[in-house]
């Protein structure tokens, strides 16, 4: 008697695990409802590309099958998993966002990249397919675009010691140091299109502007800091500099004041030189937070666009351009979606590969270090 209640306790039924039947009717709603939407959407799509005539006249369908799927994935997972499958639920709204707002545009975008789609022509979008990578391959604007990126992806260097250099700064005991932070930090709390107005089109103007007026009365006899290629870039640099440093320090400012004052305390104790205390201490301290500040910065700086569009528009002859602004401009000048869409989807493939080799030789790089 003892036996048989100790293995009706050990059941997998009463221990909370769905039952063999009950799995199985689990993932035959998923199978069945996820055939079901690929099916449709496969339908749908050859339907608007004028490749097969059986559709609707709407996507709204999909659009209720993708609900019906998300309802039959979360039923399914509970009837599979039991308990684990009602706590997976609470991650379902989650998954079912990141599919419709990230998944779905990219999956769309690529298929976009490859028509021949501009909002002036009215014979719609017709698949047209590698003219789009042929043409980005002999395009020199875009080439002198992704070159000039390097330019501005390498001045995140200088951008992260003129960080340090505030956050040590910021952190050291100095009168008025809330004050100073607060002041520091004030171009972060603003837009890059305001800092574009503010300070490209009217502080740094040509003619009337207060810089460009102090570079006279100084012997500067034509300050056009927009007007000569490499003027241009290194105004460019340092406006997104302005915006960007107090990005960085805030994060270093932070990852000095979690640092155990004890060590370097024992280190002054020892009679080690201002220096050496931060060469040999404080720095090496501050590499996981400083490169963390520097991959995010990097990152940002791949997405720099507003600045440039606002007050360059690329030039003078491409010099100030970025891959974003071009791919802006490509869009809203030349309303040309198909070709436009090609070189974000390809920049995209890019900075994959970038962050992710940077990822990797970050990580060996701290491996050996420690």
């Amino acid at each position: 008697m003892a036996t048989t209640m100790t293995a009706s306790a050990e059941s997998p039924v009463q221990a909370g695990v769905p039952s063999a039947g009950r799995r199985q009717l689990g993932k035959a709603i998923i199978a069945f409802a996820s055939l079901g939407l690929l099916t449709l959407l496969a339908l749908q799509t050859l339907d608007a590309s004028g490749a097969l005539a059986i559709g609707f006249s709407s996507w709204r369908p999909f659009l209720f099958a993708y609900v019906f799927w998300s309802l039959a994935l979360g039923a399914g997972q509970v009837l599979i998993r039991g308990e684990d499958g009602e706590r997976a639920l609470f991650v379902l709204p989650a998954v079912l966002f990141t599919v419709a707002l990230v998944i779905f545009p990219t999956v769309f975008g690529l298929y976009i990249a490859f028509t021949d789609w501009n909002l002036s022509s009215i014979g719609g979008r017709q698949f047209n397919g590698l003219d789009n990578i042929r043409a980005l391959l002999t395009d020199a604007y875009f080439w002198n675009a992704l070159l000039n990126m390097v330019y501005y992806v390498l001045t995140v260097l200088v951008q992260y010691a003129i960080a340090f250099g505030l956050a040590l700064l910021l952190n050291a005991e100095i009168k008025a140091r809330k004050f100073f932070r607060v002041a520091f930090l004030l171009p972060l709390m603003l837009s890059p299109v305001a800092v574009s107005w503010m300070i490209g089109k009217s502080l740094m103007e040509y003619r009337f502007g207060p810089a460009a007026t102090l570079a006279r009365h100084l012997g500067w006899d034509n300050p056009a800091f927009f007007s000569t290629p490499w003027l241009a870039r290194f105004s460019i640099m340092a406006m997104d500099a302005w915006v960007s440093i107090p990005f960085i320090m805030i994060l270093l400012l932070a990852g000095l004041q979690a640092l155990p004052s004890e060590v370097r305390e024992a280190a002054k104790v020892d009679g080690a030189s201002g220096w050496q205390s931060f060469w040999e201490i404080t720095f090496p301290m501050m590499l996981p937070v400083s490169i963390t500040a520097v991959v995010l910065r990097i990152i940002f700086e791949l997405k720099l666009a507003d600045i440039v569009i606002n007050v360059t528009a690329g030039g003078p002859g491409g010099a100030t351009d970025t891959v974003s602004s071009f791919i802006f401009r490509e869009y809203r000048d030349r309303s040309n979606v198909g070709y436009g869409t090609m070189l974000a989807e390809f920049y995209l493939v890019i900075i994959i590969i970038f962050v992710a080799l940077l990822l990797r030789l970050v990580s060996r790089w701290m491996t050996k270090a420690s």
